[in-house]
């Protein structure tokens, strides 16, 4: 009897990554039909994650489509690579018919529940065959817990597309330098380029830089940010730390460093994608409003702001709320219209001042639901709450930019309301660690809370 591997799918692995049948490398992998059932039930919701259940379930079909008779089905399938990695040896794919299973000892009883199903599937599998390591992979904790409760001797988590082993090991977009920045340079070699100055430096003094990294000092001189790297040397575009800190949107100005780096990446045309991460209250989502409506409606880079967000609980559909997809999605996108009145409270008619910057700034309330298939032209993108979405599901988005337009994420990783998402495998994780070495994206992690001091002593303390 082989020795090797067999893998049993629950249905949250499929959905968070359709394509994750091809990562097993040589070992077998089986999906029960009660999984193939889930499916099938989720593929006709009007959700996003109806969109990776058909995915998913297209991918099962290229694969099995080669068997010449059920029962092959049933024995396995070679999993094939497409094109020229179609040499690499993968393992079978296989459907397991659970619903042949009667209740016996050592079963979970009730078998009208599908985890229950899936979780008896991977024992009586575990029993049949002794000899091999039979392994269910789910993403739900709870499903987890019941399969080892239940003698179930390997369950894991898919942490495939897992970048990072800590969340703190992410960048932050900035770095601290201990000693002032000039006392370190012994050579240097200066330039000015479209009215922007850079310094090209040896890069032993910033051995770990990576593009787009924004480096300053304690000296309230110095502030730049990574423009190149090579192996011996590093470009920086000098920044200034006062013309930084003078920067001014839509009558707002930076209150700390972060904010302020935020706004130079945001209002750099050189820049497609800006991620702000950062606790609650600290100004990701009022900074990326001000520099696009200053964007939009005083330098005309851009013809209009999209909003969009998941929209927990998790379940994404808006269909019972009343009005257009614009009404329907207001509720949602609360967080917006709050921020907007915070820059106009000063103003005598601050309601006014608010219609009149969503008219003339042509602020446009979508939902990922409706997002799949577009090709976004001269728009700046806001995805907010962007914790909460897969990595699929943020691809998905990402890859709508079209000509002249520039995407921004903002989210707060302590703050997921997903079922099935954890920090470490958040969308948003998953890019900031992908689009650490490309020259078009910007990642500034936030620092301190300027809400409220409720507010921060809440983000401290609970």
């Amino acid at each position: 009897m082989s020795a090797s591997k067999l893998y049993i799918l629950d249905t949250n692995v499929l959905l968070h990554d359709p394509k994750c049948l091809f990562q097993f490398k040589e070992q077998d992998i089986t999906i029960p039909m009660t999984v193939l059932e889930e499916m099938d039930s989720i593929k006709d919701r009007k959700q996003s994650v109806a969109q990776e259940a058909r995915h998913a379930i297209r991918v099962i079909d290229d694969i099995l489509s080669t068997a010449t008779n059920a029962g092959q089905i049933t024995k396995g399938v070679r999993i094939q690579l497409a094109g020229k990695d179609r040499e690499q040896k993968l393992g079978k794919l296989s459907i397991f018919p659970d619903h042949e299973l009667t209740n016996r000892q050592g079963f979970l009883p009730d078998m009208s529940n599908k985890d229950n199903r899936i979780i008896n599937c991977a024992l009586h599998l575990q029993a049949t065959f002794p000899h091999r390591q039979i392994i269910l992979v789910t993403k739900d904790i709870n499903m987890r817990l019941k399969a080892m409760g239940a003698g179930l001797q390997r369950v894991e988590d898919y942490r495939t597309d897992q970048l990072v082993s800590d969340v703190e090991m992410l960048p932050a977009g900035h770095h601290h330098l201990d000693s002032p920045f000039w006392e370190r340079v012994e050579k240097v070699d200066s330039f000015q380029k479209d009215g922007r100055t850079y310094h090209k430096v040896d890069r032993s003094l910033l051995p770990d830089t990576y593009p787009n990294e924004y480096i300053f000092d304690d000296s309230k001189d110095f502030a730049a940010r990574t423009e190149s790297v090579d192996e011996t040397s590093v470009t920086l575009l000098d920044l200034g730390y006062e013309r930084l800190m003078d920067q001014v949107c839509w009558g707002i100005q930076p209150i700390n460093l972060q904010q302020a780096f935020a706004m130079q990446s945001l209002m750099d045309p050189e820049v497609d994608l800006s991620i702000l991460l950062g606790a609650a209250g600290s100004g990701k989502t009022l900074i990326a409003l001000a520099c696009a409506l200053e964007m939009v409606i005083e330098e005309q880079r851009f013809n209009k702001i999209i909003v969009t967000r998941s929209t927990p609980p998790v379940a994404e559909d808006i269909g019972f709320l009343p009005g257009t997809e614009e009404e329907k999605m207001t509720p949602w996108m609360s967080s917006i219209n709050d921020n907007l009145e915070a820059m106009h409270e000063q103003d005598e008619r601050p309601q006014s001042s608010v219609k009149y910057a969503i008219e003339k700034a042509n602020i446009q309330f979508k939902s990922l639901n409706f997002i799949r298939g577009r090709s976004i032209q001269n728009a700046i993108v806001l995805i907010d709450e962007a914790q909460n979405l897969t990595p699929q599901q943020l691809k998905t988005i990402l890859t709508r930019c079209g000509k002249g337009t520039k995407m921004v994420c903002l989210g707060n990783l302590a703050q997921i309301d997903s079922n099935y998402l954890t920090p470490l495998t958040s969308g948003l994780t998953y890019i900031v660690e992908r689009f650490r070495n490309f020259e078009g994206a910007a990642s500034v992690h936030f620092e301190g809370i300027f809400r409220s001091r409720l507010a921060e002593y809440a983000e401290e303390h609970l």
